[in-house]
């Protein structure tokens, strides 16, 4: 894909300062296609294993995640923000108690 489509058309627009964003999934950063990438976009490859390193669960790179986030924050209801206020803080209770110990019990809940 990267080779028959993006590249040539890549050559159809001025991308001379353009950046390429690519996440971090191992299947994304074989050493063929990052190679092909850096040939292409220099030191402009924001990749696992590129000249500059993608952020780990980076959504401030990725507008795409952002418009879906805000999309799917303006859903959520009332009662659901106390329910997850609920769980968080007995956590923390479990905690506190437990001395920072693992939280056994609850995950063998879920």
């Amino acid at each position: 894909m990267i080779t028959n489509f993006f590249i040539p058309e890549l050559n159809n627009h001025d991308v001379q300062e353009l950046w390429f964003q690519q996440d971090g999934a191992t299947c994304h950063t074989a050493r063929a296609t990052i190679d092909l990438l850096k040939d292409t976009f220099g030191d402009r490859l924001i990749s696992r294993f590129g000249p500059v390193n993608w952020p780990p669960r980076s959504c401030d790179l990725t507008p795409l995640d952002y418009f879906l986030i805000r999309r799917v924050i303006a859903d959520i209801r009332p009662q659901m923000l106390e329910k997850v206020i609920e769980n968080w803080t007995s956590r923390l209770d479990y905690i506190r108690a437990s001395r920072g110990s693992p939280m056994r019990e609850i995950i063998s809940e879920m």
